[in-house]
């Protein structure tokens, strides 16, 4: 996949369309993707016993739902616009590479 954990990227589409956030985690397998503070759910969670506070409080729960790794964009280091990500192979070693500004991404 070309988008990794810890990049920032902007969401094209759906209810979120324009917000930036960080990448928190990457689902390779269901090509979904899962950013800081965008697609917020809410999820009512039972009280439990547990050392954990938020497990043992329980109440209404607010989390990041995953969204398709089609309906956001990597956002370019250098003009901070909307990118896509290219591959280039350099002795052996693969690098991205923003297709705005050529830049590396790793």
């Amino acid at each position: 996949m070309k988008i990794r954990s810890g990049d920032d990227v902007i969401v094209i589409s759906g209810k979120d369309r324009g917000k930036t956030g960080k990448v928190l985690r990457v689902d390779p397998k269901k090509s979904r993707v899962y950013v800081e503070g965008l697609n917020i759910i809410k999820r009512h969670q039972r009280p439990m016993q547990s050392t954990d506070p938020a497990k043992a409080a329980g109440g209404v729960v607010e989390k990041e739902a995953p969204i398709h790794i089609s309906n956001v964009q990597l956002i370019d280091p250098k003009t901070k616009k909307p990118t896509r990500v290219g591959v280039t192979r350099e002795g052996g070693t693969r690098n991205r590479v923003a297709k705005r500004s050529g830049e590396k991404l790793d």
